[in-house]
């Protein structure tokens, strides 16, 4: 069985906050709070976790924020492997109101990374890395990271025939794309950004999506919220609608998203079915609190009423 890892170069703790509503210039006592362990790629590791399926997650992490960070998630289950760092991870605050029908969120940057803590970790990916291994590279990069890091680590990773799947944005997307990754998931506001094409509907958006394809990357998933996501790929494309839920919370879910179709490739699934339970964990984790992730048997409902 192929062995899976995430790796989330700026993580954090995300703190939620509930209020009876939002409001500006005054004092807003909230009713509740949750902890989640957050961060891209640690988002896949407990949706996976979820699944049943392991993976180990590896970031950078600093000072007591990430000490609980490594202790949240090994208490879930979840295999850690860190390159400890000086500065302090940062948390990041959402604030949402008891109808959560919107959100604030605020996040940190995220401590400076510097030279010897990256080739550490390119050295730790390096030693790791083997054939038939799934690798998930998530999430913004760090202060001090260069934003041809992702390249680097797909580069690395897919010399030994492991497949990296890249989810970020910005000139970090546009460079690791040309180091081939087997699939990229831009949001179609990441896609418009990074092409300069319209993405208004479906048909644009798949233009949009051939455009990354010759950059480098073979498989585009782009997430397109409520509506699901858009597969491009050399085989086959189409449209996967998401099933309709309860919005809580859509704050991770593209995170469980990949998560999910992570979880299916890793299972040898075709690309389209992966992304259909792929589809699934997402809307799972939007109908939840928090960042939470959903449950098997919450994924397997809501994969079930998926037109597959």
């Amino acid at each position: 069985m192929s062995r899976i890892y995430t790796l989330t170069l700026n993580p954090a703790v995300d703190r939620e906050l509930t209020v009876p509503e939002i409001e500006f210039d005054t004092v807003l006592r909230a009713s509740a709070w949750r902890v989640d362990f957050g961060g891209k790629g640690f988002n896949v590791s407990r949706m996976l976790q979820s699944l049943g399926t392991p993976s180990t997650a590896l970031g950078f992490a600093g000072g007591k924020s990430g000490e609980l960070l490594k202790d949240g998630l090994e208490s879930l289950g979840i295999a850690t492997d860190f390159v400890w760092v000086k500065g302090e991870t940062r948390t990041n605050v959402s604030i949402v109101p008891d109808a959560h029908d919107c959100y604030i969120k605020a996040n940190e940057p995220g401590p400076t990374i510097s030279a010897e803590e990256q080739d550490t970790m390119l050295e730790k990916v390096r030693q790791l890395s083997q054939s038939g291994d799934w690798w998930v590279l998530a999430g913004s990069l760090a202060p001090g990271i260069p934003t041809n890091f992702y390249a680097q680590l797909i580069t690395i990773i897919q010399a030994t025939g492991a497949k990296v799947i890249l989810d970020t944005s910005g000139e970090a997307l546009e460079k690791g794309a040309m180091a081939k990754p087997f699939l990229a998931k831009p949001n179609d506001i990441e896609l418009e950004k990074l092409t300069g094409l319209a993405v208004n509907n479906q048909a644009q958006i798949t233009v949009a999506a051939q455009a990354l394809q010759k950059m480098g990357v073979a498989n585009v998933v782009v997430s397109l919220g409520k509506k699901g996501a858009l597969l491009v790929s050399p085989d086959e494309d189409g449209l996967v609608e998401s099933p309709v839920i309860e919005e809580r919370n859509p704050i991770g879910a593209g995170d469980s998203m990949v998560g999910g179709l992570t979880w299916g490739l890793s299972q040898e699934l075709p690309l389209a079915e992966a992304l259909c339970w792929g589809i699934a964990c997402g809307a799972a984790a939007a109908s939840l609190s928090g960042t939470g992730v959903g449950s098997r048997e919450l994924v397997e409902e809501l994969h079930s009423k998926i037109n597959n």
